[in-house]
């Protein structure tokens, strides 16, 4: 959610800062803003849509100037508009901010800067930050704006420009991503690391309470009572280019055909013949004590928590809750130090999972995270870590890191069950053996796109679509359900197969499409006898099937190639990818950014 840039040094601003803004696209915004410090005044401009409305408002030889902050925003407090578009000033137009978070008290503070005079243009929480900082300032910025910090509540990550110092940019963080990269004469602030890969792999990676004031040659880190703060350098190694679209029509479509290289790359190193399984550097003897395990997550990452947690009871006896991160810590869960939660993450910023990360932190859990970003905050504040080398995932809409964090979920499974001696030797090495052919087989299933493509297309008209499952087919139809709902806008719901006849066969009428996964043999009979009951009520049907599934009752069928029951979900997903992806392309809608929604939920 919402993207900041900043820059300081020798270059013109403005097109640093575009530049940076266009490579935060893919988190998801409604309008944007840049100010730039120009002969001694702030220069804001700000336009509602996409970052072309601001290039376009910007000009040519407008905005000149070598210190300035960007922002594109993801509306909260206030409908996407000019007046609501950041950077906010206060009312003289001597402080220009950019914020990403919530301020919680910001009806509070607003009523106390009224009373003393201050008057407001939008509806936004973040208008309050400036005229805090105003009143707080007494010549000296960094203190201004510690000030102001410690009567804010709630989650930002902000970046300030003064008049009086144009030679300086101060950034507070808490609860919010936020980076400064360093330059040779400039340096960089931003939310995240791709809006500065293109100028420096060198960054300061800036923790919670953190204040830091750049300038073009050096950077100093404080914490809340201004005491020097020494941090290592932190050096980027992903490619740059790994987040271009190499010829694809959108991101959603490569990262979809990158899922083979993306599974290749998270087994690699964890999962070997013959080998025991290495689950990231975790020593066993750290959660040798655990007696449950609570899989934490949001959206997709829940989705690929509950097969975990079908895959690890399975394997390992022990018994596995998942829940929704943002219910979480709101219905007293019963957590404790012989608890081992799971937080699953794609960015590693997500903040209801965090707020859950600290919760347990402070029962006495061991907490491990399963995220695709080094450094991220989760990452960084987790007893342990597991990546996902799933690379740069830019489509808002996730793929290759759903799969890659199944592929986690099971390499934790097989971890504890080879430890805890729940499976043979022999067992594990089946297992193993399965797992690794997992690329080959994904590969397999994309072969098959084109023919997915031709389904979509009588798809098109849809207003509703239902999906259905049993068992681990039941988290694949959510999953399949929530990508469609996302970039094709189509309402969509997913059932166990089971629960139709207790109310949901209601809705299915003539011509109802529905969307049946059916990949375990043990489960066959019960769910071709629930298709039945739809083809019987007049519903177009579609099987997304393992081979050796009768055909006979579906309309459509996509055959998936023998895999393993347990390893199905890896498979099954795919198709369900492909056929939102083409259904969405087919509607016209923008896929890599659908509309109200953003790739990194950094507020509650």
């Amino acid at each position: 959610m919402c993207g900041i840039v900043g820059y300081i040094g020798q270059r013109e601003a403005k097109e640093l800062l575009l530049d940076g803004l266009k490579k935060l696209e893919y988190r998801g915004y409604d309008s944007a803003g840049i100010a730039v410090l120009q002969r001694g005044a702030l220069q804001v401009k700000r336009a509602v849509g996409r970052l072309e409305n601001l290039c376009a408002a910007t000009g040519d030889g407008e905005l000149s100037g070598t210190v300035g902050i960007g922002h594109t925003r993801w509306a909260t407090h206030g409908a996407p508009s000019v007046e609501n578009s950041h950077p906010h000033c206060n009312e003289a137009g001597t402080i220009a901010v950019v914020h990403n978070g919530i301020i919680e008290n910001h009806e509070e503070l607003k009523t106390f800067l009224m009373e003393k005079g201050y008057r407001f243009r939008s509806e936004t929480d973040t208008e309050v930050i400036p005229h805090l900082i105003d009143f707080y300032y007494q010549g000296e910025l960094l203190e201004a704006v510690q000030k102001a910090a410690r009567q804010m509540k709630g989650s930002y990550a902000v970046c300030v420009m003064h008049v009086q110092h144009p030679e300086q940019i101060v950034a507070a963080r808490k609860d919010s991503p936020l980076i400064v990269g360093l330059g040779q004469d400039e340096n960089f602030v931003a939310s995240d690391i791709p809006a500065v890969l293109k100028e420096t792999r060198d960054v300061y990676l800036l923790e919670d309470g953190e204040f830091a004031v750049v300038t073009a040659n050096d950077v100093n880190l404080y914490d809340v009572e201004k005491k020097p703060i020494q941090r290592s350098v932190y050096h980027v190694t992903f490619d740059e280019n790994a987040a271009e679209k190499d010829g694809y029509d959108h991101f959603m479509l490569k990262e979809i055909f990158e899922q083979p290289q993306a599974i290749r790359e998270t087994l690699r190193g964890c999962v070997a013949p013959g080998q025991p399984v290495v689950f990231d550097g975790v020593d066993y003897q750290d959660i040798a004590h655990i007696r449950e395990i609570f899989i934490v997550a949001c959206g997709t990452a829940y989705h690929a928590g509950l097969v975990g947690k079908n895959v690890i009871e399975r394997l390992t006896n022990i018994p596995v809750d998942v829940d929704i991160a943002s219910e979480f810590r709101y219905r007293h869960p019963i957590i404790d130090k012989d608890t081992l939660l799971v937080v699953i993450s794609q960015s590693g910023e997500t903040a209801d999972t965090l707020a859950a990360l600290r919760l347990a932190q402070r029962r006495g859990c061991r907490v491990l995270a399963v995220t695709n970003v080094v450094g991220s905050t989760i990452a960084r504040e987790a007893d342990h870590v597991f990546y996902t080398h799933a690379g740069p995932e830019i489509a808002v809409a996730s793929t290759k890191a759903y799969t890659t964090q199944l592929i986690a979920l099971y390499g934790l499974a097989l971890f504890l069950a080879e430890h805890k001696g729940t499976l043979s030797e022999a067992e594990c090495e089946m297992v193993k053996q399965e797992m690794l052919q997992l690329p080959e087989l994904t590969a397999q299933v994309l072969e098959s796109a084109e023919s997915l493509h031709t389904l979509a297309d009588k798809f098109l008209q849809e207003n509703d679509i239902f999906y259905l499952g049993r068992g681990l087919d039941h988290a694949v139809a959510m999953e399949g359900s929530l990508k469609l709902k996302e970039i094709s806008y189509i309402h969509s719901e997913s059932y166990a197969g089971g629960e139709l006849k207790h109310g949901p066969i209601a809705l299915i009428e003539e011509g109802t499409v529905v969307i049946a996964v059916s990949t375990n043999e043990r489960l066959r009979g019960k769910m071709e006898s629930n298709v039945k009951e739809v083809v019987t009520r007049g519903a177009y049907v579609l099987g997304i099937l393992t081979e050796g599934f009768p055909e006979s009752v579906f309309d459509d069928v996509f055959y998936l190639p023998e895999v393993n029951p347990l390893f199905a979900p890896v498979l099954a997903i795919l198709p369900l990818q492909l056929l939102s992806y083409y259904i969405a392309v087919g509607k016209g809608c923008d896929v890599d950014k659908p509309r109200n929604l953003a790739k990194s939920v950094t507020v509650e």
